[in-house]
C-alpha cells in the first residue's frame, strides 16, 4: 500500500510539473477524484470482503458447519490480478482457517512463485468454505449453501484472471457437471467477462507428479494473456 501511494504521488507531481510548462495555473480535473480513484481501490475492496465475510457470520447454512474448526473464507491481495479458486479446504486449512496452507497448499505457493508473483500478491478461495468430512467431495446442497459468497468474492475483487484448481471448482463456476478437467484444462472458459483457466488441482499434482508440467503449461497461458494485457 506504501509503495502504491508513492508511485500515486509521484505521478501527480509529474502531471502537475507537465501543467506548469504549459502555462497552466491551476489543475483540470479534481485532484481528489483523481487520488480516490486509486488509493482508494484497496480499502474499498477490503471493506467489501469484510462485508461478505460478515454476512456469512457463525454459517449453520448446510451440514459441513456441524463439524468444522474454521470456516475458511479466503485470503490475499482484494486488488488481486489473479483469483485461484479450489474446491474445498483440508485438514490444516480447517485448523488454521486459511486456504491452501497444507502439502498441497505448499505446491500452490510455489507455482505462484514461479510464475513471479508472491502468495499474498493473488487471492485464493474455494468454492466451499468448510472442510467436508474426510476430505471427500461437497456435495450439492453445500455447494448451493456456499456459491453465492464466492460470486461475491469474486465480484469485490474483480480479477483480471481466474485460475480454477480441480474439476469441481471449474464444474460449479461455469454450472456444468458435465465438465471434465483433462478435457477442459489448457483451454480459456469465461465468467462474468473474467478468463477462467481450469488447471489440476494440487493435491492431484502430489498423486501424479508427472502432470505437473501440464499445469505449468496451463499458467503460462494465462501469462501470456496477461503480459498482451500490459503492452
Amino acid at each position: 500500500m506504501h509503495n502504491q501511494k508513492a508511485v500515486i504521488l509521484r505521478d501527480v507531481k509529474r502531471m502537475l510539473e507537465y501543467f506548469e510548462a504549459l502555462g497552466f495555473d491551476s489543475l483540470p480535473v479534481s485532484l481528489k477524484a483523481l487520488l480516490s480513484d486509486h488509493s482508494g481501490s484497496s480499502v474499498n475492496k477490503n471493506d467489501g470482503l469484510v462485508h461478505v465475510r460478515e454476512e456469512i457470520g457463525d454459517c449453520q447454512r448446510c451440514k459441513l458447519s456441524k463439524g468444522r474448526t474454521n470456516i475458511v473464507f479466503g485470503t490475499g491481495n482484494p486488488d488481486a490480478r489473479i483469483m485461484f479458486i479450489g474446491e474445498a479446504p483440508g485438514k490444516d486449512e480447517d485448523l488454521q482457517g486459511v486456504p491452501f496452507v497444507g502439502e498441497a497448499g505448499q505446491l500452490l505457493t510455489k507455482l505462484i512463485e514461479k510464475m513471479g508473483f508472491k502468495r499474498d500478491a493473488v487471492y485464493i478461495a474455494n468454492i466451499v468454505k468448510c472442510r467436508p468430512p474426510m476430505n471427500r467431495d461437497p456435495e450439492e446442497d453445500e455447494i448451493l449453501s456456499c456459491r453465492a459468497f464466492l460470486d461475491k468474492q469474486i465480484d469485490v475483487i474483480a480479477p483480471e484472471f481466474i485460475i480454477t484448481l480441480g474439476r469441481i471448482a471449474l464444474m460449479t463456476l461455469m454450472n456444468n457437471n458435465k465438465i471434465r478437467i483433462s478435457a477442459s484444462r489448457g483451454n480459456f472458459f469465461e465468467y462474468k467477462g473474467i478468463p477462467v483457466m481450469p488447471t489440476f488441482h494440487p493435491a492431484y499434482l502430489l498423486r501424479n507428479p508427472k502432470d505437473k508440467w501440464l499445469t505449468w503449461a496451463d499458467v503460462q497461458k494465462v501469462m501470456e494473456r496477461m503480459s498482451k494485457s500490459n503492452s
